[in-house]
């Protein structure tokens, strides 16, 4: 696993990192598949706010957290990122042991990328950001979009290949927006 560290606001000392590196490597116990893993520390208000982003064969995962001590802060988010692993290794078991469908662990291609747009035609679009549609069901678009913490996903629905948008209603439950 390819481990990176982004400081913003703080200088990380060897030995932490270390320790930090030491203590991802033991999420690989829980799943083999982890391709690379980010480490985001930033010191905002007296606080070190942790974010560690990981890939795990193609899923994206993200677990932040803060507190005022940094190994603290890293420690929550960690526990954040093992909770998501174990529940979506739980995820591949079910589905296997249920065999509906066949899982593959081939990685996509084009990596994200992010870019900087400027103003266009009066509406101030701030950043545009490209990345693979996957294939996958709406309940898996559904648990990737919590894995990420976001409030909608887009993904290419595998019955139908149509494009299709899940999202997070304010009354609970989710939706899918398909295309006519």
């Amino acid at each position: 696993m390819d481990v990176r560290f982004v400081a913003r606001n703080v200088e990380l000392q060897n030995s932490v990192k270390d320790l930090m590196e030491k203590k991802l490597g033991k999420l690989e116990r829980f799943f083999d598949r982890i391709l690379d893993t980010q480490v985001a520390v930033d010191f905002k208000r007296g606080m070190y706010v942790v974010e560690i982003t990981s890939n795990i064969n193609g899923m994206v995962m993200r677990g932040e957290d803060y507190a005022p001590d940094l190994r603290k802060a890293f420690e929550k988010s960690l526990k954040n990122i093992e909770r998501q692993v174990k529940r979506h290794k739980d995820m591949l078991v079910d589905r296997l042991q249920l065999k509906t469908k066949d899982i593959s662990f081939e990685l996509e291609t084009e990596p994200f990328v992010a870019e900087e747009e400027k103003q266009e035609g009066g509406v101030n679009i701030v950043k545009v950001k490209r990345f693979p549609v996957r294939v996958m069901t709406p309940e898996e678009a559904a648990l990737q979009m919590d894995l990420l913490g976001h409030s909608f996903f887009l993904f290419r629905d595998g019955d139908t290949g149509d494009l299709n948008v899940v999202y997070r209603r304010k009354e609970g439950g989710y939706g899918v927006l398909k295309p006519e």
